[in-house]
């Protein structure tokens, strides 16, 4: 059975070799500052690369660098090109605190404004007459907890999912490249702040990008050891992600701003499942929750390494196909929407 490659990372490679021209301004064990989302984060350069833009796995071209975050798990270590590294210097340090007390300044004006929306101003408006207006009060609160955005909450953006209970997750880490961490998010940003849709139904929708990452595997020419029993091992797990997918869509993998298009999508097409409306923009978000869903599976040790290896190369797919595969432009949400979204 062929094993395929598990991993967008890539070992260094010898960058002078086909990148003339090109330099490194950062070397292993280097102490700089990095952009992660919105912030800047200290951290080390484990490993430097130069790519030349023809491995297809690695398609942009030059410096790379391989970071651990001082003080993040190593699951969030990743290569990053040399546009969001900066040197570790006073000027450097001085634009990371600027950044973070914007981000806070704003959380705080966020958060104010919601709880203005709910805090009573007289004795007469504390009064709640009915378990009913209790009940509604105690959601409100929940809201308006969850509008807040701490600074050290921006790492988890990167998964665009906030739902995610990192600490039950199994050691199953995603392969996720770079460019696909960017598009999660870019996504979250859309939704949740810019209140913006994604356009339904897709093109290509989940089912079709699926049967045709079959078929382009089966047509590669890279194929190490092509089979009859790898090419069913590739079907069963295409077969169970669209399962995956359809189970998951309305109850993990959807932005409250978007439940109720979900529910208008389900009165529209009432006989088609997600996995036939839904594109890259929501299994990307599957692939993010996928440690949780197999943690709840009897799956042994090789058939969870055969899982991730086999996503990890539908994620290279994605990555590899991104201008065809995710929305360049979202939604605007009529008024209509937005006040049933919120009521909702």
């Amino acid at each position: 059975m062929a094993q395929l490659a598990s991993a967008f990372v890539m070992t260094d490679k010898a960058a002078a070799s086909g990148s003339s021209g090109m330099t490194l301004l950062f070397k292993p064990n280097e102490r700089i500052l990095c952009f992660h989302g919105p912030l800047l984060y200290e951290a080390k350069v484990v490993k430097t690369e130069l790519r030349d833009g023809t491995d297809p796995d690695a398609p942009d071209p030059g410096p790379h660098y391989f970071v651990h975050y001082k003080g993040w798990k190593q699951t969030w270590d990743e290569w990053v090109d040399e546009s969001r590294a900066l040197k570790f210097n006073d000027e450097n340090l001085a634009r990371q605190k600027a950044l973070k007390q914007a981000a806070l300044q704003a959380s705080k004006k966020k958060t104010i404004v919601v709880a203005s929306k709910h805090t009573p101003t007289t004795p007469t408006q504390q009064r709640v007459d009915s378990e009913s207006e209790l009940q509604k009060s105690r959601k409100r609160a929940r809201e308006s907890s969850v509008e807040k955005v701490r600074e050290e909450d921006l790492a988890s953006l990167v998964t665009a999912q906030a739902f995610m209970s990192s600490a039950k997750a199994p050691d199953v880490k995603m392969p996720i490249p770079n460019a696909l961490k960017t598009q999660l998010i870019d996504d979250w940003e859309r939704v949740t702040k810019d209140r913006l849709l994604v356009p339904l139904p897709r093109t290509p929708t989940v089912a079709y990008l699926l049967e045709q990452y079959k078929e382009y595997r089966r047509a590669s020419k890279d194929r190490r050891r092509p089979g009859r029993r790898d090419d069913e091992v590739v079907d069963e797990i295409i077969e169970g992600l669209k399962m995956y997918f359809d189970k998951a869509l309305g109850n993990v993998l959807l932005y409250r701003f978007e439940r109720y298009q979900y529910q208008q999508i389900r009165e529209r097409f009432p006989d088609k499942v997600p996995s036939d409306v839904y594109g890259a923009e929501h299994l990307l978000r599957l692939f993010v929750q996928m440690p949780n869903l197999i943690a709840h599976t009897n799956m042994d040790d090789d058939a969870v390494q055969l899982l991730r290896e086999n996503l990890g190369e539908i994620l290279k797919y994605m990555h590899r196909f991104m201008k065809t595969l995710f929305a360049e432009e979202y939604d605007s949400a009529s008024p209509a929407y937005v006040a049933i979204a919120k009521a909702s």
